[in-house]
């Protein structure tokens, strides 16, 4: 089974104004494990970054799912919860699950969450909205799959592997407590019909 890994990225960025810049990013990587995380990051982040680049850190990240949407770029992580009954003892559990979703604002994420998870079987609630700093979200592709031995790499591609993990010559640092540094936004619907920027809402679904 798979999981969403958080990897921090440090390279030399150059910015619209030609300017370069030391920048740290962070990339979500659906991955089996750390290793097959790294080994994906220095696959794909290596085609469109210049120069050496450097893993920061690697987390393992709790997310339910991920819902992208072609015509934004911004990510937000909503916390969705909602009420569980035991079968056996009768028992009321809250339960809270992580999601991602592409939006241009805080309020057209909560739209698309609730569109995505119109399917719910459950009524539940989406107490708050994060603006996360997440850059790109890679998902699991089997054809993308570069870990060492699960298919034979060419010969370029020997000689780029080599010559990437020889520069990044400095150890990974792991970190599964780590949280990502988001913008908490809580969600307040009726403000949020008459701004489409406004920053608090409440939800509004019937218990």
């Amino acid at each position: 089974m798979n999981s969403w890994f958080t990897i921090k990225v440090k390279y030399t960025k150059q910015l619209e104004d030609g300017r370069l810049k030391r920048v740290t990013e962070p990339y979500l990587v659906d991955a089996i494990s750390f290793t097959d995380a790294e080994a994906r990051i220095y696959e794909e982040v290596g085609t469109h970054v210049k120069g050496e680049f450097l893993i920061t850190g690697i987390s393992k990240t709790d997310y339910a799912d991920v819902f992208y949407y072609e015509d934004a770029e911004d990510w937000y992580k909503c916390k969705l919860t909602y009420v569980s009954v035991d079968a056996d003892s009768g028992k009321e559990k809250k339960i809270s699950n992580n999601f991602l979703v592409t939006a241009h604002n805080v309020k057209q994420a909560y739209e698309r969450i609730k569109e995505s998870l119109a399917d719910m079987t459950v009524t539940f609630e989406v107490p708050s909205i994060m603006l996360s700093p997440i850059v790109e979200v890679m998902p699991y592709n089997p054809d993308l799959d570069v870990e060492v031995g699960r298919r034979e790499m060419t010969s370029e591609e020997r000689e780029e592997h080599a010559e990437k993990f020889t520069e990044v010559n400095e150890p990974v640092v792991v970190d599964t407590d780590e949280q990502e540094e988001e913008e908490v936004v809580h969600v307040d619907e009726s403000e949020a019909e008459n701004d489409e920027d406004s920053s608090t809402f409440e939800d509004d679904t019937e218990k």
